[in-house]
């Protein structure tokens, strides 16, 4: 299978979902190509869409091969494969500065994709993490519990695509698992896409606005008239 697009794939995977709508689920993307994702999963299920912040550690020659990955919150979560920082050869010093400096662009994410929007409650509720694909897993290591921090009554791992024994290593950490294609060899997650642009922030930020609009009740508290849309 290969998808159009990440529209594309949201759309296929919210109906692969479809059996937790009435779980009234909040989405949970990582930006930035998650995002383009979680927004068709959200509006397929009429959930609100929220982000989890992660970033990579990378290999310094090579930044898109994982050694790592950390996430913000009150307390950082941080996932850094030792194995592979051994048969690298990796210092300690560069992944201390380079945690330090992805921390940072945490940071400014936030204050960009969130502004003043609070984060979504999922205490006891369905939440769904999800992401463009997943390759090594060690973003999703950190994201997983994470979330799980967050004390959800059902935490799901939703991605289009991702290797075999890397979507079951993850499922450990979930109580469930969506995964449309775990070809045996995934070399780079763009070759299952069409379209694989790298996304920006302003196409970030507006899709969850646009999320985050569709989610507003329809008479806002005190306009007059029945609120008929759901709030969150």
């Amino acid at each position: 299978m290969k998808f159009a697009d990440r529209s594309d794939a949201g759309r296929r995977l919210a109906a692969a979902l479809s059996h937790l709508k009435e779980r009234q689920p909040v989405i949970l993307a990582l930006p930035r190509g998650g995002v383009a994702i979680g927004f068709e999963i959200a509006h397929a299920l009429g959930a609100p869409l929220d982000i989890v912040l992660v970033r990579k550690i990378g290999v310094p020659w090579q930044p898109e091969l994982a050694i790592g990955a950390v996430t913000d919150g009150g307390r950082p979560d941080a996932f850094i494969d030792g194995d592979l920082v051994k048969a690298l050869d990796i210092g300690e010093g560069y992944i201390r500065e380079e945690t330090a400096r992805q921390l940072e662009e945490i940071e400014r994410r936030r204050k960009i994709y969130c502004a003043d929007r609070p984060s979504s409650e999922i205490t006891g509720r369905t939440a769904i993490v999800v992401d463009d694909g997943i390759a090594t897993g060690a973003t999703m290591r950190v994201a997983l519990p994470a979330v799980r921090h967050r004390n959800p009554a059902h935490l799901v791992l939703a991605v289009p695509v991702g290797p075999p024994e890397t979507i079951e290593a993850l499922g450990m950490q979930a109580d469930e698992v969506v995964c449309l294609e775990m070809p045996g060899a995934l070399t780079a997650i763009g070759l299952h896409y069409w379209d694989f642009h790298q996304m920006s922030d302003v196409e970030v930020t507006d899709l969850l606005a646009r999320a985050a609009h569709a989610q507003e009740p329809l008479f806002p508290p005190g306009a007059g008239g029945a609120s008929i849309g759901r709030v969150e």
